[in-house]
C-alpha cells in the first residue's frame, strides 16, 4: 500500500515538475525560442489552432524567429495572433515568412521577468509540498484502519519527504538555470 502511495506521489510531483518547465519556456528572454510561440493560437479558418500546426517555426539566428506559413492566406492571421498576444513582439513579413525579432531586454525587464520565474518555482512547490501532505494523509488513514503497520507508516512518511526534497532539489535547479537566462545579456 504504501508503494502504491509513492507511485501515485511520484506521479504527481512530476506533473508539476513537467508543468514547471513548460510554464518557464514560455518565458521570454533574450534569445529567441520557438517555445515562445506555444500559447498563441491562431483564428484559422474558425477554429483556434497553435501555430506550429499553421507554419513552420525557425531560428535562424539567436535573436530571430522565423514562421513561414504553410498557407500563404494565413499570414495576417499570424501576425494579428502576434499582435494581440504579451508577447511584445512586432512581426513583419515579405509576403512568405513572417520574422520576429526578438530585442535586448533591459535591466529592468529581465529583473522583472526573474521574479515572475521565481513565482512560477513557487506555485510549483507549493504543488510538491501539496502532493506530499496528501501522502502522508493516505498513510496515516491506513495505519488509522490498520492496513499499514506503524514501522511502515514511519517509513513511508521518511519516504515521502525524501521524495519531496528530491523534487525541490529539481525545481530550484530550473529556476536557477532560468534565473541566469534570464539575467545573461
Amino acid at each position: 500500500m504504501v508503494d502504491e502511495i509513492m507511485s501515485e506521489t511520484r506521479q504527481a510531483m512530476q506533473k508539476s515538475v513537467e508543468a514547471l518547465q513548460h510554464e518557464m519556456a514560455t518565458v521570454r528572454t533574450g534569445r529567441a525560442s520557438a517555445h515562445l510561440l506555444d500559447q498563441l493560437r491562431v483564428d484559422y479558418y474558425g477554429s483556434q489552432v497553435p501555430i506550429n500546426q499553421v507554419a513552420t517555426v525557425g531560428i535562424p539566428e539567436p535573436r530571430l524567429i522565423a514562421i513561414q506559413p504553410w498557407d500563404k492566406s494565413a499570414i495576417p492571421l499570424v501576425e494579428k495572433a502576434i499582435m494581440e498576444s504579451k508577447l511584445g513582439l512586432t512581426p513583419s513579413n515579405d509576403g512568405t515568412v513572417i520574422r520576429l525579432p526578438i530585442p535586448q531586454l533591459t535591466e529592468e525587464r529581465r529583473e522583472e521577468l526573474v521574479k515572475v520565474v521565481r513565482q512560477y518555482a513557487e506555485e510549483s512547490r507549493i504543488s510538491v509540498r501539496n502532493a506530499r501532505r496528501d501522502a502522508n494523509e493516505f498513510i496515516k488513514d491506513g495505519q488509522k484502519e490498520g492496513e499499514i503497520p506503524e514501522d511502515d507508516a514511519k517509513r513511508g512518511t521518511d519516504r515521502v519527504q525524501g521524495l519531496t526534497d528530491e523534487f525541490v532539489k529539481k525545481i530550484d535547479d530550473i529556476l536557477k538555470g532560468k534565473e541566469e537566462e534570464v539575467m545573461e545579456v
